[in-house]
C-alpha cells in the first residue's frame, strides 16, 4: 500500500516551474528521503503533499493516506517545516499541550511525557521557548509534529544545525517511528544520513525527478566505477594517474572515479609507485558522489557563471 501517490503533478509560480510532471509513490512504513539542491523543488513537493500548495489546475493528482482532497492536511499527518516556528513566549509544556489538543489528543501527559524524557528535555519543560537553544527548540518542534501519533510524518531538514548527540537522538526517534509502522518522508542535504537511513531516495533537480528508488538500485545504474583509496604519508596528487577521470579528496581518504574500461590493477600499480597503499576498494559511487555528478554544473556552465 502506498501512503502517498503523486501522478503527473506540475506546480508553477508565475513563469517559474518549481515541479514538472512529477510521479512518485511512497510505500507505507518506509523512510523516504528527498534530496536535491536548494531551489530544486523539494519543499514545494512536501507542501503539496501537505496541501499547503496545490498542483496547477488540471496538472496531476495527489493522494495522501488514500484521500484525494484539497482541504487542509488532517490529524493523521505530522509536519516539521524547514522554517522553525514556535510561540516564543509560551512554555514548553504549554506549547506541546496546544499541539496535542490541535491533533485531538486530550491525554496530554500520556502523549508528551515519553517524548520529553526520551529527547532529554525534562529540565527545560517549564522554560519559555525563547530561552531554548536552536537544537532544543528543534527537538520541541519535532515532538509537536509527532505528538498526535500521525500515520505520516513529513520532516523538512530535520537534522539541520543539530550537534552529533542531538542528531543521533533524533535519528533514533525517526527509526523507531518507522518500526512502529509510521511512514516518514524527510528532506536533507546530508547525503550520508540519507544513505544510512532511507529505504528509498528521491532526487529532484530543476523541478524534475532524476532519481527514485532504493540506494542499491540507484548505485547499480552507475556500476562499480569508484575506487576508495588511502595512501600513507601526507597524500599525493592522484589526478594524473592513468585511468582516473576524477578525484574526490576527503583528506585521509580519496575516491577515484575511473574511466570506463580502465584496468584497476594498473591503477593500483601506479598508486603503489606513489607510496604505501593502506586501503584499496573497488565500489559503487556514494550517494554524495551521485548527487554531485547530477547537480554540479559542467565546465561550460561553470565558465559562463
Amino acid at each position: 500500500m502506498n501512503i502517498v501517490e503523486i501522478e503527473d503533478v506540475t506546480k508553477t509560480f508565475g513563469r517559474q516551474t518549481a515541479v514538472n510532471d512529477l510521479t512518485l509513490s511512497v510505500p507505507q512504513g518506509s523512510i523516504y528521503g528527498f534530496i536535491g539542491p536548494n531551489g530544486s523543488g523539494k519543499t514545494t513537493t512536501l507542501r503539496m503533499i501537505m496541501r499547503i500548495y496545490h498542483p496547477d489546475s488540471g496538472r496531476g493528482t495527489i493522494r495522501v493516506l488514500g484521500e484525494e482532497s484539497y482541504g487542509a492536511a488532517n490529524d493523521r499527518i505530522g509536519y516539521l517545516p524547514e522554517e522553525r516556528g514556535l510561540y516564543k513566549k509560551m512554555r514548553v509544556r504549554e506549547i506541546l499541550r496546544f499541539y496535542a489538543e490541535l491533533k485531538g489528543r486530550r491525554d496530554f501527559k500520556t502523549a508528551a511525557d515519553p517524548w520529553i524524557e526520551r529527547l532529554d528535555v525534562t529540565d527545560w519543560a517549564d522554560k519559555k521557548i525563547e530561552a531554548l537553544s536552536k537544537g532544543m527548540s528543534q527537538k520541541i518542534q519535532f515532538i509537536a509534529a509527532v505528538i498526535g501519533e500521525p500515520e505520516l510524518v513529513i520532516l523538512d531538514e530535520p537534522f539541520s544545525g543539530l550537534d552529533p548527540v542531538n542528531t543521533d537522538a533524533l535519528r533514533d526517534a525517526v527509526l523507531d517511528l518507522r518500526k512502529s509502522g509510521t511512514t516518514v518522508i524527510f528532506s536533507t542535504h546530508d547525503m550520508d544520513m540519507a544513505e544510512r537511513m532511507c529505504d528509498f531516495v528521491f532526487m529532484i533537480y530543476k523541478g524534475n525527478k532524476v532519481l527514485d528508488g532504493t540506494l542499491e538500485a540507484i548505485q547499480g545504474t552507475y556500476g562499480q566505477d569508484t575506487i576508495r583509496v588511502k595512501l600513507g604519508g601526507n597524500g599525493c596528487d592522484l589526478s594524473a594517474i592513468g585511468g582516473v577521470e576524477k578525484v574526490n579528496d576527503f583528506g585521509r581518504l580519496q575516491e577515484l572515479r575511473i574511466i570506463d574500461g580502465a584496468d584497476t590493477q594498473d591503477v593500483l600499480s601506479n598508486l603503489m609507485k606513489l607510496g604505501k597503499v593502506e586501503h584499496f576498494e573497488l565500489t559503487r559511487p556514494s550517494l554524495h558522489d551521485i548527487f554531485v555528478r547530477i547537480a554540479a554544473p559542467d565546465e561550460k556552465e561553470a565558465d559562463d557563471a
